[in-house]
């Protein structure tokens, strides 16, 4: 069993920057593979970004490389999501996610708004 909690979220300008965090429950986090999705109102979830256990490979949906950041640390069972130059196209709810013995788990999500 994991728990996922996801926190900073919030209402901010277009240019702004904003981390997400999420801590996860579990001793065997450093193994856990990650991901952060959004999903926007009347639209599907979708990937925003992964890292692997490791933190050395990292993926990134094509509309937020060179914006956005995902790391982790394994020390303190978190993973992050910096976002820069946020747009208002990237208001959504964000959630993280891991897969687990090919279970999902997902946190609650925190809501994003990118808005003047």
């Amino acid at each position: 069993q994991v728990q996922l909690v996801e926190s900073g979220g919030g209402l901010v300008q277009p240019g702004a920057s904003l981390r997400l965090s999420c801590a996860a429950s579990g001793r065997a986090f450093s193994r856990y593979y990650m991901a952060w999705y959004r999903q926007a109102p009347g639209k599907e979830r979708d990937l925003v970004a992964s890292i692997s256990a490791g933190g050395g490979l990292t993926n990134y949906a094509d509309s937020v490389k060179g914006r956005f950041g995902i790391s982790r640390d394994n020390a303190k069972n978190m993973v992050y999501l910096q976002m820069n130059s946020l747009k208002p196209e990237d208001t959504a709810v964000y959630y993280c996610k891991t897969i687990l013995r090919n279970i999902e788990y997902w946190g609650q999500g925190t809501q994003v708004t990118v808005s003047s």
